[in-house]
């Protein structure tokens, strides 16, 4: 064998064995960067949960001010249909005029459970999503909301970006079983919203499916609720206003979900 060969195959052994440190320093460094963003997402989906579920232990003893700090300074805020509050000023006029000022008085009830979180984080660690239901119980009325808020972080501090909150079911304190109201009284509550509802829709016993921010968590495609059937238990087949109920609700497809890039 030559001489030259020789040289030439200890030099890449050489190289190799040097190589290697460096490779493994690089996997590491790859492995723990990896590491520190999942740790990352998931100390921000602890954030949102907290986040959220202080806005409804606010909600329970009438903590406007608060409650309204929990919001970035252009949130809105959509609750039932009575259209979108633009700002956290107005989220503090919503509270304070829709309800009372500040502070809780005795025999007054405003309970506000929540359930069921699904939280989600973008690639990028900006923004987050939570679906969730609540459960409010309250002097004149009881009803369940469904969530589907979008989250800011900004300085490093998670805020609600967007609150939506349609109902399920809305009815007086005699209960559900009789009494459930079909929809949410858009213009029952002060003061005026800066923007129209962003969907028409009814309550039970009727029914509007809250499009879902994530992909199915199997298959990875969109659920699309079903369009044709929205208000159909209204009334009867058949009847004006079940025809008329048909129509309502169907503004929001639910082909895209809220956390992806939209398609147009």
């Amino acid at each position: 064998m030559r001489v030259s060969t020789i040289l030439l195959r200890a030099g890449l052994g050489l190289t190799a064995i040097f190589a290697a440190p460096a490779a493994l320093a690089q996997s590491v460094s790859e492995r723990l960067d990896a590491l520190g963003e999942r740790i990352d997402r998931l100390e921000s989906m602890n954030d949102i949960e907290r986040l959220q579920n202080s806005y409804g232990y606010f909600v329970d003893k009438a903590q406007w001010t608060p409650l309204s700090e929990l919001f970035a300074e252009d949130a809105t805020l959509e609750i039932g249909g009575k259209g979108i509050y633009v700002g956290q000023d107005r989220v503090l006029d919503y509270m304070q005029l829709s309800f009372r000022q500040d502070g809780i008085v005795p025999g007054v009830l405003i309970n506000h459970m929540q359930f069921q979180p699904i939280i989600d984080i973008s690639e990028d660690g900006t923004r987050g999503w939570a679906r969730s239901r609540a459960y409010v119980m309250a002097n004149e009325s009881w009803g369940l909301p469904l969530y589907e808020n979008e989250f800011v972080r900004e300085d490093g501090v998670w805020k609600i970006a967007r609150l939506t909150g349609p109902f399920t079911m809305y009815t007086n304190w005699e209960g559900w079983g009789e009494f459930a109201l079909n929809n949410t009284w858009p213009d029952k509550f002060g003061p005026p919203p800066d923007l129209p509802p962003s969907v028409v829709y009814l309550t039970y016993p009727a029914y509007y499916i809250i499009p879902y921010h994530y992909l199915h968590p199997v298959t990875g495609e969109v659920f699309r609720p079903d369009m044709g059937e929205v208000g159909a238990y209204h009334r009867p087949p058949g009847t004006p206003e079940q025809e008329a109920a048909l129509r309502t609700g169907r503004t929001v497809h639910g082909d895209q979900p809220i956390s992806q890039p939209t398609e147009d």
